[in-house]
């Protein structure tokens, strides 16, 4: 199933995009996660390239950030603003404090997103993954949830730039609703956005409701699904495939790109899901199969949410990124091995069948209708 892929490799700067010691987002992350790839010899394989990443351009950045946060952004780093001004756009808060360099390295983690792009637009791989991506709560105007810039954003912006006739289906996995790139792309019709999250009455950002469907010509094109706390793996598993295969059924997508946090895991200290690491293989399974079915295998993975910085985070990611390699056997069975000493899953199936009936009724006909204008 996967004749090319590329992993983005942005070492360096997954160092440099570091809020200090005491923030739960820790940079190692994502050098664990290299490690980890690296340790399943995934990289030698012959369908794998190691792609390295550059930093985006302000024009890349500006394509889904207001210029004036953008200046901000780059003012603070050289000292020519106050803290006060950096709080009006959420730059200096304890979630996203000031640090040094703090656009470059931004705006590298959303080059390495655009990397993904340029490298399945071009043909030169089927899937690609940055897993220092996958910012997904900065907004148009404001940073915020630990995220500056908006990489998934920024690189599906510039996929349709590459091609104004290319629809794009983005699938968010994180157990935190994808805001930022819902509300940037809210009334945009060739970009449909699928979140399950911890419902927003629990977790921030207290957003991704079933109502929340876009706006505009873009009315139809954003799903949500809210889960209740300690939600099970399997009631997970069923209704991401219940939600995002006959959504890509009527969208029709060009290219899938996933966020895929690893905070759903239930040992994750800022939420309440109750997902094992046994979910990941089947969750990996799906989002490859919906690249093949519907996408001709274009697929943009990004990392995401995750604060077991040193153990889960690190084998989920390269559980996903051994899927896309087509080497899911290469994973230990030790790593799958995770069961809680006490039940911290509950069942609430018939809530989700309620919530995914009631978001297929409401955008099925809008999403075909996506699909059908762009390809008039």
């Amino acid at each position: 199933m996967s004749s090319s892929v590329a992993l983005i490799t942005v070492e360096d700067i997954a160092r440099a995009y570091d809020f200090g010691s005491s923030h739960p987002l820790r940079p190692e992350r994502v050098l664990l996660t290299y490690d980890r790839i690296r340790e399943l010899r995934l990289t030698e394989r012959d369908n794998v390239r190691e792609v390295a990443a550059r930093v985006a351009t302000d024009e890349e950045i500006i394509s889904v950030h207001d210029p004036e946060f953008v200046a901000c952004v780059k003012e603070l780093d050289a000292g020519l603003r106050s803290r006060s001004e950096g709080l009006a756009f959420g730059l200096g808060t304890p979630d996203d404090p000031l640090f040094e360099g703090m656009h470059r390295a931004s705006a590298a983690v959303s080059g390495a997103s655009v990397v993904a792009a340029e490298q399945i637009v071009s043909g030169a791989v089927e899937h690609a993954f940055n897993p220092a991506g996958g910012l997904h709560h900065a907004r148009a105007r404001e940073a915020s949830g630990f995220c500056i810039y908006n990489d998934p954003a920024v690189a599906i912006a510039a996929l349709l730039q590459d091609d104004p006739r290319r629809r794009v289906m983005y699938v968010d996995v994180d157990v935190h609703h994808g805001d930022g790139v819902q509300w940037i792309f809210y009334d945009e019709p060739r970009v449909a956005t699928v979140s399950l999250h911890q419902s927003g009455r629990y977790l921030y950002p207290g957003t991704g409701f079933e109502d929340e469907i876009g706006e505009g010509a873009g009315s139809g094109t954003s799903l949500n699904i809210p889960l209740a706390p300690y939600t099970s793996g399997e009631d997970y598993l069923w209704a991401l495939e219940a939600l995002v295969v006959p959504a890509a059924q009527a969208f029709r997508p060009d290219v899938l790109v996933t966020q895929l946090g690893a905070d759903t895991h239930y040992g994750d200290p800022l939420a309440n899901l109750g997902l094992t690491m046994s979910a990941y293989p089947p969750m990996a399974r799906l989002l490859h199969d919906v690249a093949h079915r519907f996408c001709r295998g274009r697929w943009l993975a990004t990392g995401g949410g995750g604060y077991q910085f040193d153990t889960v985070v690190p084998r989920v990611w390269a559980i996903h990124f051994a899927e896309m390699c087509g080497a899911a056997e290469a994973v230990p069975a030790g790593w799958l091995e995770d069961l809680p000493s006490e039940d911290v899953s509950r069942s609430h199936r018939s809530e989700l069948e309620r919530s995914v009936e009631q978001v297929l009724s409401a955008c099925t006909p809008s999403l075909e209708a996506a699909a059908s204008l762009s390809t008039a």
